[in-house]
């Protein structure tokens, strides 16, 4: 006699694996690291490895020393991508106990002092980026040039001589800005993912084939941008065109890598579309307006805090419900 077995959900399996995800993700920015190893050389090697070890070595220790965990997640990736997005959002010239700091205190504190993946608020590797900003602001403002500039060491950002332009009202500052093409390529100075915005895209796209994020939060977010800076270079030409504001700093690695973390963002399709739009408006407030040049981190890990509040108003649909 055949009897009914009950059992919880899910029962169908769609073969995703948080492993699985997690190391799609770092495949999806390859493109951009081949570039950065290119374009700054043995630093950007330097500084990315120092990244990932360091995270995935307090992960291991907090885990298994402070928090005697028997089932350790060291090897579920998620380590290893915050300490290669981390490494993305550092210069190529950092000293190595800064760059061994901030993977501490991402690990540490933004990921692990919450009970680990799945439970931290905050994407930790923002967390670990602002965490420096703050504490070592010169070091961390220092940007190295790359092979497109063979007579200096050091030089400004893209969004510097923007922010330059709008604290003295000339306009004509603007015209030290690298071209777009060059912006698209990735001709420009920066952090390590800052420089190439068609590799960044590449892995975006790989992320949309493979179905590891949707298109909500980085269409969302690119298109306010677009739409918010558009809007004050009509009424003013001392701030920057919107093209050249969207292929700047990075914008286009939080949009595509950072503000699609599954832990810190909404579920729902509608709350993903309003919090982008929300990141986006608040980039553009921070980056004109506010102390440092680039907002996209403050703006993520702002709307990271919300991140609960929209998805108790942005529910989706109870099956049946007319």
């Amino acid at each position: 006699m055949n009897k009914l077995t009950v059992s919880l959900s899910p029962h169908v399996h769609g073969g995703d694996s948080v492993k699985k995800n997690m190391y799609g993700v770092c495949l999806a920015l390859l493109p951009a690291l081949v570039w950065s190893l290119y374009y700054f050389g043995l630093g950007a090697l330097v500084v990315l490895a120092t990244s990932v070890l360091a995270c995935v070595f307090f992960e291991w220790a907090i885990t298994k020393f402070l928090l005697r965990r028997e089932n350790l997640t060291v090897c579920d990736g998620s380590a290893a991508l915050t300490g290669l997005l981390l490494g993305f959002n550092l210069p190529s010239n950092l000293p190595l106990w800064i760059i061994i700091l901030g993977a501490l205190f991402a690990i540490g504190v933004g990921k692990l002092s919450y009970g680990g993946l799945g439970q931290n608020p905050f994407n930790p590797a923002l967390v670990g980026r602002v965490f420096l900003l703050i504490s070592f602001p010169v070091q961390m403002t220092t940007w190295p040039v790359g092979r497109a500039a063979v007579d200096a060491a050091t030089g400004p950002t893209p969004l510097s001589v923007m922010q330059n332009a709008i604290a003295t009202g000339d306009a004509s500052l603007l015209k030290e800005l690298p071209s777009s093409l060059d912006m698209l390529v990735g001709q420009t100075g920066g952090s390590l993912g800052e420089v190439s915005a068609i590799c960044l895209l590449l892995g975006c796209l790989f992320m949309l084939w493979r179905k590891i994020i949707t298109w909500h939060i980085p269409v969302s977010i690119l298109f306010s941008v677009f739409l918010f800076s558009g809007l004050l270079h009509v009424l003013s030409p001392v701030y920057a065109n919107p093209v050249q504001v969207v292929l700047s700093g990075g914008l286009m690695l939080g949009a595509c890598f950072m503000a699609t973390d599954y832990v810190t963002s909404p579920m729902t399709g509608g709350g993903q579309i309003l919090y982008g739009v929300c990141i986006g408006l608040l980039t553009v407030v921070i980056r004109n307006w506010g102390a440092y040049p680039e907002g996209m981190s403050f703006a993520i890990l702002i709307m990271n805090a919300f991140t609960p509040l929209i998805n108790t108003y942005c529910k989706p649909k109870r099956f049946g419900r007319k």
